[in-house]
């Protein structure tokens, strides 16, 4: 089965957006561990290797997404959205290590200095290094972002929080270097305490990826309003009754659901198919049209049971 354009057109714009951000990713992650070792600064080396993450996790989408959108097939009928998720759970688990990481190296340094230890005061290239990656990091967030939303893709707006949790870093960066700088030697601790700060904007995120990422990767249902306006898109169909047995569960950036709908018992299978067919593109038109629907037309109950219509 070959792709249709609208997948072709999806995947296209999800590898030019990734690429982009990509070689943002490049620049930032060679100019920041220059900076961090020249200007000696252990909060701009952390915010280094949180760019190498960044790198490592765009390829992750650009694979997976290749993947994920591959057409069904005889091995998997309900096609490869799994591997978008999947993407996004190894983005949220990189995420997670490289904050442990970072909190690490902190709380060591900070532990360091308050027992006496001189740290050294950062140099003013780590201060340059830290405002430039806010200002491209960003921006990188935005136009993934945008791109995410707009073709649906839950790792791209993921990858988008990956940029956007750097830029992050590199504000709590630039207060910590920018402080120790302007402060003197004294001070020279907050740039490891700024670390820290950043660590836990940086877990919360990967926190976040991965509990999402693990719902759907264990069929959890779709959130309860989300379940309701659907029942709601099914009661707008004229005879429509008594919706019953939902079950819903997201498939990457595809939505499935199955459910029993009851009708009048004397209608021809024609009618029924009609309005099946009537439901079934009311869902789709505000879910998408690679939604996966099941139903289970059943004949209205009479006295609380079946009865076999007049003819």
């Amino acid at each position: 089965m070959e792709k249709s354009s609208v997948v072709a057109d999806r995947e296209r714009s999800i590898y030019r957006v990734t690429i982009a951000g990509s070689m943002i990713n490049v620049f930032l992650l060679v100019f920041k561990f220059v900076a961090g070792i020249l200007g000696g600064s252990a909060a701009m080396i952390a915010d280094a290797v949180h760019s190498l993450s960044d790198f490592l996790t765009d390829i992750v989408v650009l694979v997976f997404v290749k993947l994920s959108s591959k057409p069904s097939d005889e091995d998997h009928d309900y096609g490869h959205g799994k591997y978008e998720t999947l993407a996004t759970a190894l983005i949220g688990v990189a995420l997670l290590a490289v904050g442990v990481m970072i909190l690490y190296n902190g709380v060591t340094k900070t532990l360091a200095a308050l027992q006496g230890e001189q740290l050294a005061t950062p140099g003013w290239i780590a201060l340059v290094a830290a405002l430039l990656s806010i200002a491209l990091k960003e921006w990188a967030f935005q136009f993934t972002n945008r791109v995410g939303v707009k073709v649906g893709s839950q790792a791209v707006v993921a990858n988008a929080w990956h940029h956007r949790s750097d830029a992050f870093s590199s504000i709590g960066t630039a207060i910590g270097v920018g402080g120790a700088i302007l402060l003197g030697k004294r001070w020279a601790v907050l740039d490891p305490i700024a670390a820290i700060i950043v660590s836990f904007f940086i877990l919360k995120a990967a926190w976040g990826l991965i509990r999402q990422s693990t719902s759907e990767l264990l069929e959890a249902s779709l959130p309860k309003n989300v379940e309701e306006e659907i029942m709601g898109l099914v009661n707008e169909e004229s005879l429509a009754s008594e919706i019953h047995n939902l079950r819903t569960r997201r498939i990457g950036n595809r939505v499935a659901m199955e459910m029993h709908v009851r009708m009048p018992g004397g209608m021809t299978l024609y009618e029924a198919h009609q309005h099946a067919t009537s439901i079934e593109q009311r869902i789709r038109k505000r879910f998408g049209q690679d939604t996966l629907i099941t139903l289970h037309i059943e004949p209205q109950k009479v006295n609380g049971r079946y009865e076999e219509p007049w003819i």
